[in-house]
């Protein structure tokens, strides 16, 4: 039997078993919709426990089609060979026929833990392991791996050359649709670690520490849904490019509830994209700059008011600048929050013009709360209360930096005369072009200085309330769906998730290490990255100091990834080149795929810079079937995406060296190499951008 002809007969087989799983899917979707009507039949018998036993029989009925219908594409992905002759097929859902058998094991059951962890040298009981493809609902594609040819019966077939190299060989696509179907023993370990504590996941680029951290995410929303999907799951990710590249994960893996973040939208009602320069960044991201914005929040506001001026009864009470800051210093002593003291300021205004009145009136004045109630009632003194305490937002207090001489002052014997004048020139740009990513962290920061005003409660609006204070007509299942939803909502500013997911997390400043633990304190936490790719240029002390107070002394359980399978041997041999520049004894992960392309590498005069870049570009569009990345240095990103306008691929995506943290392309051309090694931190950077291709990498530099 030839192998074309193997091939064709368990691709059959594999078709066979696809059409029972998707033929029962199709019974249970419909039986979920019948569910849905039985339960709105119910409501005819016209009692209040027929109301509730419908909207618990219509809202799990509709909970089980949204899942049925989800899943639908790439349902079943993967089949073992046991060495009890039982088999069993794993997939994104978990079905059995109308006689309870098994169809469809999900992949977060412990039964398909086997199909991630079962080694040749330890097979844990699987002959053969199976990798199924399809499209729609027909099988395409299928790879196995003999994992214990002595138990191997002499008919069991066995196609493809390995399932994993096969499927990392092919291109990626514009997302990570397909990656439930290829993670391995050592990131499945990872992923299967305890809820609680802190899961430290480190590995090289290409070992799948993104992939570790969204499995473990979906991981837990299975096997605690009550816990997780409760409290919910926050996933940070280091830029809005690579939480667009993850957010199609979570759904293709069974779950939709997590929420993803980039640190540059942690903040509410805030997207920043805008990057300082790695030494700006630094200053921002370090502890000392809470200390300078300690300073900031307890100055007088710009512009406000020097004196309070009022006559009253004949006579003028005068409050001048010194009464006033004494006041401010002494409500905003022990740690006060000015918005939440504001009421305490305005009642010391009214007790020192009291106590001025009472000096220049003698007994002629009313009692103290008729004095405040007249003075109250002035619009002069409304006004200036207005002007000299406001309610302060952290974006006023962070414009306040943009000033000079307070930014001077506020940072004087904090931060050094040059790091003062960095931030000087670099706050320059912040009300025309907004806050950049470090300044997001410091906003948060401001926040919690701040504090919240204190504001009158609003009571909940009706969602059936309409204009003219009319109802809408609405049955007891429409209300009490209403009820459940507003329990599930989350205010925008959320804070206190159950887990909490940290990628590139070796990026995180100490700043933003603070701002991400204001979310997680009630967290379990994962945390992954790699300390050799990290574009920290501050303190390293500091910020494992910061790290570890946002983690706490929760315990840590911690996994090393060794294997690289994203890259070829021959372009991670040139990226591990780079960071050996630094560290000659770094322990690097193994690339495991050869594709024998060796990377281009080119100098090219910079005045045919642009014409090459495109050239470059086109021709691995014209190679690779997936996606395209161009890397270029951050100051040149925009200019290089100019150069690259008349290509409309949609394959085809231009970022800077640090927005490609985390990503991968199948193709890649790395703009001005010498020009990113030349940054601070950047030898690590370039070692990023080196090592972000699967299958082609060219390499150009201007002369």
């Amino acid at each position: 039997m030839t192998d074309q002809t193997t091939l064709a007969q368990e691709i059959a087989v594999e078709q066979r078993h696809l059409d029972r799983v998707y033929a029962r899917l199709a019974e249970l979707r419909r039986s979920a919709v019948l569910a849905e009507r039985d339960g709105y039949r119910l409501a005819r018998v016209g009692n209040f426990g027929a109301l509730v036993e419908r909207d618990a029989m219509v809202f799990h009925a509709a909970q089980r089609r949204h899942a049925l219908d989800a899943e639908h594409e790439g349902l079943v992905f993967g089949r073992l060979d046991l060495r009890d002759r039982r088999v069993l097929h794993v997939g994104r859902l978990g079905i059995r026929d109308e006689n309870a058998e098994t169809l469809v094991v999900d992949w977060r059951a412990p039964a398909a833990a086997a199909f991630y962890q079962a080694t040749p040298a330890d097979p844990q009981g699987v002959v053969r392991r199976r990798t199924i493809q399809s499209s729609g609902e027909k099988v395409t594609r299928i790879e196995d791996d003999l994992l214990d040819p002595a138990a191997a019966p002499a008919e069991l077939a066995v196609v493809g050359d390995g399932a994993l190299l096969a499927t990392l060989s092919r291109a990626t696509g514009r997302g990570m649709r397909d990656i439930v179907a290829t993670i391995q023993r050592e990131q499945d370990e990872a992923i299967r670690s305890p809820g609680s504590g802190v899961t430290i996941v480190s590995g090289g680029p290409g070992t799948g520490k993104t992939a570790v951290a969204l499995h473990r995410a979906a991981y837990l929303l299975y096997s605690d849904r009550s816990r997780y999907a409760g409290g919910g799951i926050l996933v940070v990710g280091p830029s809005t490019v690579f939480v667009e590249y993850i957010a199609s994960v979570l759904p293709s893996l069974g779950e939709e509830t997590a929420t993803l973040r980039s640190l540059g939208t942690l903040f509410p009602g805030l997207t920043a994209t805008r990057t300082d320069p790695p030494e700006v960044a630094a200053v921002k991201g370090s502890l000392r700059m809470r200390r300078v914005l300690e300073r900031a929040v307890r100055d007088a506001v710009p512009d406000s008011p020097g004196e309070l001026r009022l006559l009253h009864r004949g006579e003028l009470l005068r409050l001048e600048r010194r009464e006033l800051d004494a006041i401010r210093d002494r409500t905003l002593s022990r740690g006060a929050r000015r918005n939440e003291v504001r009421r305490a300021a305005f009642d010391a205004v009214l007790a020192a013009l009291w106590a001025q009145a009472r000096r220049l009136a003698g007994g002629r004045l009313p009692e103290q709360p008729v004095f405040e109630d007249e003075i109250i009632e002035r619009p002069e003194f409304r006004e200036f209360l207005k002007g000299w305490w406001p309610r302060l937002l952290p974006r006023h207090v962070l414009g306040w930096l943009a000033r000079p001489d307070r930014l001077r002052r506020y940072a004087g014997g904090i931060l050094s005369r040059a790091e003062t004048e960095l931030l000087v020139e670099a706050y320059r740009a912040l009300d025309r072009q907004g806050p950049t990513v470090a300044d997001v962290a410091l906003l948060d920061e401001l926040d919690a200085l701040l504090g919240k005003p204190v504001l009158p409660k609003r009571a909940r609006r009706d969602p059936f309330q309409l204009a003219g204070g009319v109802r809408e007509l609405s049955t007891f299942a429409d209300r009490q769906r209403a009820a459940r939803e507003a329990a599930r909502e989350r205010p925008e500013d959320y804070r206190d998730y159950a887990h909490v997911v940290v990628d590139e997390a070796q990026d995180v400043s100490p700043m933003q290490w603070r701002m991400i633990g204001r979310r997680g304190r009630l967290a379990s936490w994962t945390v992954v990255g790699d300390p050799a790719q990290t574009a920290w240029a501050g303190d390293p002390q500091e910020l494992d100091r910061a790290r570890d107070q946002a983690l706490g002394r929760r315990r840590r359980h911690r996994f090393t990834l060794t294997t690289n399978y994203r890259n070829s041997a021959e372009i991670f041999a040139v990226a591990a080149a780079e960071i050996r520049r630094l560290h000659p004894d770094l322990a690097l992960p193994t690339a495991v795929r050869s594709t024998g392309v060796d990377p281009v590498q080119r100098v090219v005069p910079a005045a045919q810079l642009p014409a090459a870049v495109v050239e470059a570009t086109g021709a691995l569009l014209g190679e690779v079937e997936g996606t395209v990345g161009v890397i270029a240095p951050v100051p040149r990103r925009d200019e290089v995406a100019g150069w690259l306008a008349g290509l409309t691929d949609r394959r085809l995506q231009v970022v800077n060296s640090l927005q490609a943290k985390g990503m991968e392309y199948d193709g890649v051309v790395l703009v001005a190499p010498s020009e990113i090694r030349s940054e601070p931190s950047g030898v690590r950077t370039l070692y990023v951008a080196l090592s972000r291709a699967t299958q082609r990498l060219t390499v150009l530099d201007p002369d």
